[in-house]
């Protein structure tokens, strides 16, 4: 198990809903982040539910756990790259995934995710559950 993961969106989806698997993974791995990416992702899921600001308040007190990692201009190269790497493969993913693997890359850090599109980003460590 590495030392540090990075949560793609389904990945903290499981941590709030109890998720024995991932409860597991965190319990085993010394530092978690979260882009915020995913945390706009999870926002916007609780803004679409039908119990809006008890949802909200989940997602407040989950960013309040994690280390949020953002994006800057670092960031901005590794999406250029992994973006023009995907296009050249002919293998689009969503833009929001896109930022995501560039913040893991960056960091150096593996992705927690079941999202098997993420296998197309070369170089990206990855984790599944």
């Amino acid at each position: 198990m590495p030392d540090a993961l990075l949560f793609d969106t389904n990945a903290a989806i499981g941590l709030l809903n109890g998720d024995s698997q991932v409860e597991q993974i965190v319990d085993n791995t010394d530092e978690i982040f979260v882009p915020v990416i995913v945390i706009g992702e999870l926002y916007l899921g609780a803004e679409n539910s039908g119990r809006v600001e008890k949802n909200l308040r989940r997602v407040d007190q989950f960013a309040q756990r994690y280390a949020i990692l953002s994006c800057d201009e670092d960031t901005a190269r590794w999406y250029g790259r992994i973006a023009a790497q995907l296009r050249s493969k002919g293998r689009p993913i969503p833009q929001n995934d896109i930022w995501i693997a560039a913040i893991a890359r960056q960091h150096e850090l593996t992705l927690l995710t079941r999202d098997d599109h993420f296998k197309q980003v070369d170089g990206l460590q990855m984790q599944a559950w």
